[in-house]
């Protein structure tokens, strides 16, 4: 394993003290993927502070919860008075909840984060400096049926070897014991068997370096027993390696698998494919069912990928299986009949067909399940080399997913975005109201795929010119032309492979088209070539998106909608604007049609009328001082000239469909609502 401690970057973080030296050791060990993943691991830093009376106070900074090792800054540290925490060791017994709350207490910072729930593990340790990790070729030894031998083979007496205890307070007790016992000048690590492994110095750099010279001896360890390529499949990027992607014959058993994992999650979910070499070779294994269901490679996973994933798409056999885990597991418990059983839908699904797919209430709980789970692929492949894969047993993992904090964390949740889970699809999306459309739709939650042809929509930051909302994990900008029906056909399997289905179609790409009187568009090529040109983007276009969606729309596990943009031309036309006016009403008439069509797969298609929308590519000065001077008007005159008197902008059109797209509007189809400000000549 490569030790990438810089000194000169060091030195800039030993500038701000003992903080500063583990801040940047904690981002090391963060940053590497074989080593701890998604807010994994914790460390921590021993020294002294100065309390209101100016005196020196023996503190123990660890990290704190919800902060994750990569991007941890001082502040993520929660300060503890560190007496009063290592003596809550002597304690012969002490609920997870009460030391919490004793740790609290002991917080030398009312506004710190909760400190690790393994502080009083990291203040018992007589180091100054604490490094622990889920490394994952430690997990690969320990994971074996002689773990343990395997452990202390390769180590001898320099590690302590702890058998595994849940995480909490019973583990710090027995690490206590155990480090009394094995303990001794000549230690390097403790290892926790199924967990992972602590190291330790001096100094942040001491600990550091321990950490890099262990995991390299059992990667080491691993390829004498014939583990080939371990470190670097784990340092490798966890997708784009593999020529498998969801064709569009597959699009609508994925959304039909989709709708069956949100049904038994009571709640709609996001799929994602995991493309990667490493995934395909482990969907194909003949063995598949059994090695893939043993458990996860460490119990701190079960949270974010359920106790086993799903293999192959029996998502009613998976429930079955779920409640009957936990009707077993929780009778154990004098409390059991108070446990709140989380939903029984799988969050990783093994497909020899289709592939791994990982499941999530957001784009970024899928993306963290597939990294977990290319992991876990990893370390199952590494101990099967070594004899067997072997996991904790089902009640330990019961005790980690039912553990009474993640209980305590349930009952605090507050309800999700309106949109959380649900997949929108907008055309026209890089500006205008296409973009304003999507920002809305974001912002309420929904994951979005943008459709555009302008370069810019694939761009994975704001350099496109896009709010923040619109790049990341639950972003994906698609380039494409609405008038392509291949190209559409294909953008729908992209949303289908990154988000699992479409909830949400917003058609709004558009364009104004030639600006002339009817009797001049016969007369010059170029005008009859505008002409057409209008109605293949503001029409066809449109059709090509809705045929293309449709199958997959169809499917939503909260019922499709379709908002599209018309305009107020089509109840008002305007002089000179033929091309863009019929346009408009050959789109509205499209939507009707889809209306009445597509009410028995329970989708709604509504239209939205805006007008007087100048923030959009629709418009220029120069086309906008042209209709006002058809109107007898000056441009600012131009832009008011609604009853109210006010100027409207794409984000008040992007908020309306927002609403459109939410329960508001979940009994209604057909809608025309026009946004103009008022018109005297429609109202």
């Amino acid at each position: 394993m490569l030790n990438r401690w810089d000194a000169s970057e060091a030195a800039r973080w030993a500038e701000l003290g003992d903080l500063g030296e583990i801040t940047y050791g904690s981002r090391l060990v963060g940053a590497d993927p074989a080593l701890v993943l998604h807010g994994g691991g914790n460390t921590s830093i021993k020294g002294h502070s100065t309390d209101a009376w100016g005196e020196p106070v023996p503190t123990l900074w660890v990290k704190g919860s919800g902060w994750d090792l990569a991007t941890i800054e001082p502040p993520g540290f929660a300060p503890l008075r560190m007496e009063p925490v290592r003596r809550l060791a002597e304690l012969a017994a002490l609920s997870d909840t009460e030391m919490v709350n004793q740790l609290r207490i002991h917080l030398l910072d009312a506004s710190a984060p909760n400190p690790s729930v393994e502080a009083i593990l990291h203040a018992l340790l007589p180091h100054r400096a604490v490094l622990h990790s889920h490394a994952d070729a430690v997990l690969a030894l320990t994971n074996t049926a002689d773990g343990d031998a395997r452990v202390r083979d390769l180590w001898g007496d320099r590690a302590v070897v702890v058998p595994y205890v849940m995480p909490g307070f019973d583990l710090a007790r027995r690490c206590a014991n155990e480090w009394q016992a094995q303990a001794h000048d000549g230690t390097e690590a403790m290892v926790l068997l199924n967990h992972g492994i602590f190291t330790f110095g001096e100094t942040t750099r001491l600990a550091y370096d321990s950490m890099i010279d262990r995991i390299s001896e059992a990667e080491q360890c691993l390829a004498d027993a014939g583990v080939t390529s371990f470190g670097e499949s784990n340092a490798g990027a966890t997708e784009g390696r593999s020529g498998r992607r969801v064709s569009p014959d597959d699009v609508e058993s994925v959304a039909d698998l989709r709708a069956a994992i949100s049904a038994a999650a009571g709640t709609p979910m996001l799929l994602r494919a995991v493309h990667d070499e490493r995934a395909e070779a482990f969907c194909g294994r003949d063995d598949l069912a059994s090695v893939a269901q043993r458990g996860p490679a460490t119990p701190d996973h079960i949270i974010r990928t359920k106790q086993f994933p799903m293999v192959g798409r029996d998502v009613d056999a998976f429930i079955e299986d779920y409640r009957s885990y936990f009707e077993r597991n929780a009778a154990r418990y004098a409390s059991g009949s108070q446990l709140t059983m989380l939903d029984p839908a799988p969050r990783v699904v093994l497909d020899p067909e289709l592939g791994l797919w990982t499941a999530g209430r957001r784009a970024v709980d899928c993306d963290i399940a597939a990294d977990i789970y290319l992991h876990t692929i990893d370390v199952i492949n590494a101990a099967e080399t070594l004899g067997g894969y072997v996991a904790l047993g089902e009640s330990d993992l019961f005790e980690v997913e039912y553990w009474e904090l993640e209980q305590a964390k349930l009952a605090r949740a507050g309800a999700p975005a309106a949109l959380a889970g649900q997949v929108a699809l907008v055309t026209g999306a890089a500006s205008g109201i296409g973009r304003a459309a999507a920002a809305a739709l974001a912002a309420a939650g929904a994951a979005v795929v943008g459709i555009d042809v302008d370069p810019a929509i694939t761009y994975d930051d704001d350099s496109g010119g896009r709010p923040p909302a619109l790049h990341g994990s639950a972003w994906l900008g698609i380039g494409a032309d609405v008038t392509d029906p291949d190209a559409m056909t294909a953008a729908v399997a992209g949303a289908v492979e990154r988000f699992g289905g479409i909830d949400i179609v917003v058609a709004a790409a558009g364009i104004f088209g030639p600006s002339a009187p009817l009797g001049d568009l016969a007369t010059e090529d170029g005008l009859v070539t505008a002409w057409q040109q209008t109605f293949d983007i503001n029409v066809s276009g449109a059709a090509n998106t809705l045929a293309a969606a449709h199958r997959v729309l169809r499917h939503s596990p909260t019922g499709g909608r379709v908002v599209v943009v018309g305009s107020k031309n089509v109840p008002a036309p305007g002089r000179g604007a033929a091309a863009y006016s019929a346009s408009k009403a050959a789109l509205t008439q499209l939507a009707r049609v889809a209306a009445l069509e597509w009410a028995p797969d329970g989708i709604t298609v509504n239209v939205v009328h805006p007008d007087g929308v100048f923030d959009t590519g629709l418009w220029s000065d120069e086309l906008i001082a042209q209709r006002a001077a058809s109107y007898g008007l000056t441009s600012e005159q131009y832009r008011r000239r609604n009853l109210l008197g006010r100027e409207l902008a794409s984000a008040d059109v992007g908020a309306l469909i927002g609403q459109m797209c939410g329960p508001a509007f979940a009994h209604t189809t057909g809608a025309q609502i026009p946004q103009d400000g008022g018109s005297d000549r429609v109202v």
